[in-house]
């Protein structure tokens, strides 16, 4: 007995493409892991110490069941138009195999080659600071990664790797498989083994599928793939277009806000505690009215914020002490009309943030404030320019690049600054893509002030990739600090570059601080990091080291214990500590944060908490504290920290998109 099809229908002809297909998959999950191997033996530096061959082996294992996700849908976008093609126009099917993977593959061997420079930068595998820099400046971009992390050579070596396994590909799916002889079987033993042969199929779609696994319930995906105890092993775990896709999802998680799932109850409720007023009223605003407690009849002339570029703590902490790149912070921090607080967080991963958060005063809470219409109609009743504006102060934004990065000339004018100046103001003077010299940027400052009270943001740009400051010309011992540095790290060039240019961006502003004191000795500065998070000595810091910033107040009214000895904030904390050292007693304004010269003990941000003994992440539950001084962290109220970050996160949430109105009405109408 026989059954006669069309050759074209035929079992055979069915097989052929179907073996193409999981060849093309096989090729994509051996292409996959090899690059995570490549990727985890490469930067091996960035190995825990802690970190051993089985680690590594995990690692491999869990990142190759995720990557046949991978697979399977970079197969799927070749197979199914090659398979349509293979029926009804079989002489374009080849064309289609090797053209769309080809496609493919430039696409992942670009990816890979960029994977190495950002991880080096963001210590993550691609993350949402990649749809963070589609509203930077396109042009600085470029030609940062052209200057600093080789484009041309990285694209060259994308394309070669392109060919190499194209070429590979394409002999693969020339290549015929020996097949059983199976023609002149019995029809049953044919059946038996074409079940069989779909019954793999199968398996294999299922893997692909559900991420190495036969269904959902132990499936990997990236939200649970990371299961070794190495940062770097779990985001080697991600291939590149499963990390893309992380940072896909929790970017629209970000813009549809689903991280704040409260309700009207829960935000009136946060907000009376946060307050300390009863929860009897559903307008925001009342919660955020403050009263300045201690004030000043004395008020400085001019007041500075200055928000320096990468200005990390860790080198102001006694284990750095001896390596030779915060001297002078060091001798502005000593100073007897100076005081410090080391236990201080950023607002957010990146340099809006710190905008967003000293300018309108909210955390970063899913929002982008810059690019809202919402922030554009009018100041945020939070906002300190209007408010410093009404104690007599003239208002000035400073910043070293251009106006029309982030829209922050157009944003900052729009929350109440009465004057913007960018690099566009300065004239010809030198500096990178991302902005002038810091020198350049101070000279400009102080040519600009007068005997007239002013409030002055600053942010400088030269701690900043592409590290171009020709730092050794300007005083910079790059030896001397090499001598410093543990014998591990003497060799590296590029550490050295970017320590460099925190001497450099610390010196030019200590240097800035004492001309403008010498001039108007009646000034007060406030010093923080925009963030911190881009480089440290270890390629492992603990969290602390990594994550925080420093708080320095220095000038008119300041003494050692300005600041509470357990003081610990974030930059929501830093317009409220100025209100307490300008303002009369009494004075009434409104901000989310608190001041650290009266109450603020602890600091929150997008993803972190802090105190004065300890630093833990902010989605925990319960929350995990990691010691700061490296002995046991304080055993801390995990229910108010706990309800504090959520007070933070949706007043910050609620307020700037929605207004000050609690209702859901409003919700229902403009959605999440």
């Amino acid at each position: 007995m026989s059954i006669n099809f069309p050759s074209r229908f035929s079992w055979e002809n069915f097989h052929r493409v179907i073996v193409k297909g999981l060849k093309v998959y096989a090729f994509y999950l051996a292409v996959l892991s090899l690059f995570r191997l490549f990727f985890i033996l490469w930067l091996n530096d960035y190995w825990g110490p802690q970190t051993s061959g089985s680690d590594i082996a995990l690692a491999l294992w869990r990142g190759s069941r995720l990557s046949m996700q991978t697979a399977g849908a970079l197969t799927l976008i070749s197979f199914v138009p090659a398979f349509t093609a293979h029926y009804l126009l079989p002489k374009i099917e080849n064309y289609l195999w090797l053209g769309i993977n080809g496609l493919l593959l430039m696409v992942l061997s670009v990816l890979y080659m960029a994977s190495f420079p950002y991880y080096r930068i963001y210590r993550m595998n691609f993350n949402q600071m990649i749809f963070t820099g589609m509203n930077e400046d396109w042009g600085a971009l470029f030609w940062t990664m052209v200057d600093q992390y080789a484009l041309p050579a990285r694209f060259a070596g994308a394309m070669l790797l392109t060919f190499v396994l194209w070429q590979l590909l394409r002999r693969l799916l020339a290549w015929q498989m020996p097949l059983l002889p199976i023609a002149h079987w019995p029809l049953w033993g044919k059946m038996v083994v074409r079940a069989a042969f779909l019954y793999l199929v199968y398996i294999a779609v299922l893997l692909g599928i559900f991420g190495g696994s036969l269904g959902w319930q132990t499936a990997v995906d990236w939200e649970n793939a990371g299961v070794t105890k190495d940062e770097f092993l779990n985001e080697a775990i991600l291939d590149n277009p499963q990390a893309i896709y992380r940072a896909y999802n929790l970017n629209s998680r970000m813009l549809a806000c689903n991280g704040l799932d409260f309700t009207m109850e829960d935000i009136q409720q946060l907000a009376a505690n946060l307050s300390g007023k009863p929860a009897d009223t559903n307008n925001l605003d009342v919660y955020l009215q403050r009263n300045v407690v201690q004030g000043t009849e004395q008020p400085p002339r001019h007041v500075f914020v200055i928000l320096s570029e990468s200005l990390a703590n860790w080198p102001l902490l006694d284990k750095y002490k001896d390596i030779p790149i915060a001297e002078d912070l060091r001798g502005l921090v000593m100073a007897e009309d100076s005081d410090y607080c080391p236990t201080f967080l950023p607002n957010g991963a990146s340099t809006v943030s710190a905008v967003t958060g000293s300018v309108a005063g909210v955390a970063d809470a899913n929002l982008y404030l810059t690019t809202m219409p919402e922030s554009f109609a009018a100041p945020y009743p939070t906002a300190s320019a209007p408010q410093m504006a009404k104690l007599g102060y003239e208002t000035n934004f400073f910043y070293a690049g251009p106006a029309t990065w982030e829209r922050i000339g157009a944003f900052t004018q729009a929350q109440g600054f009465q004057h913007f100046y960018s690099r566009g103001d300065f004239g010809d003077v030198p500096g990178s893509v991302w902005g002038c010299e810091d020198e350049c940027l101070y000279a400009n400052i102080m040519e600009r002030l007068t005997d007239a009270p002013s409030f002055n943001i600053i942010l400088n740009a030269s701690n900043h990739s592409p590290y171009d400051v020709d730092v050794e010309a300007k005083g910079f011992d790059k030896e001397k600090v090499r001598a410093a540095l543990p014998a591990a790290y003497q060799q590296d060039e590029e550490l050295l570059r970017e320590l460099g240019h925190y001497w450099y961006a610390q010196r030019e502003l200590v240097k800035f601080v004492r001309e403008v004191k010498a001039k108007y000795p009646d000034s007060l500065f406030v010093i923080v990091g925009d963030h911190g998070d881009r480089y440290n000595i270890e390629k492992q810091p603990d969290m602390y080291a990594r994550y925080g910033i420093p708080f320095i107040v220095t000038g008119k009214n300041i003494h050692k214990g300005t600041l509470l000895a357990d003081s610990a904030g974030s930059q929501i904390d830093i317009f409220p500590t100025l209100m307490e050292l300008t303002a009369p007693k009494g004075t009434s304004y409104m901000a989310l944060g608190q001041s650290l010269t009266t109450t603020s003990t602890k600091g929150v941000n997008y993803g972190f908490w802090i105190t004065r003994t300890a630093i833990g992440k902010a989605d925990t539950v319960p929350l995990v504290p990691e010691a700061i001084a490296g002995g046991e962290a304080a055993v801390i109220d995990d229910q108010a920290m706990q309800d504090y970050i959520n007070a933070i996160r949706a007043i910050s949430w609620w307020r700037p998109k929605y207004g000050p109105i609690l209702d859901q009405k409003i919700l229902d109408e403009k959605g999440r």
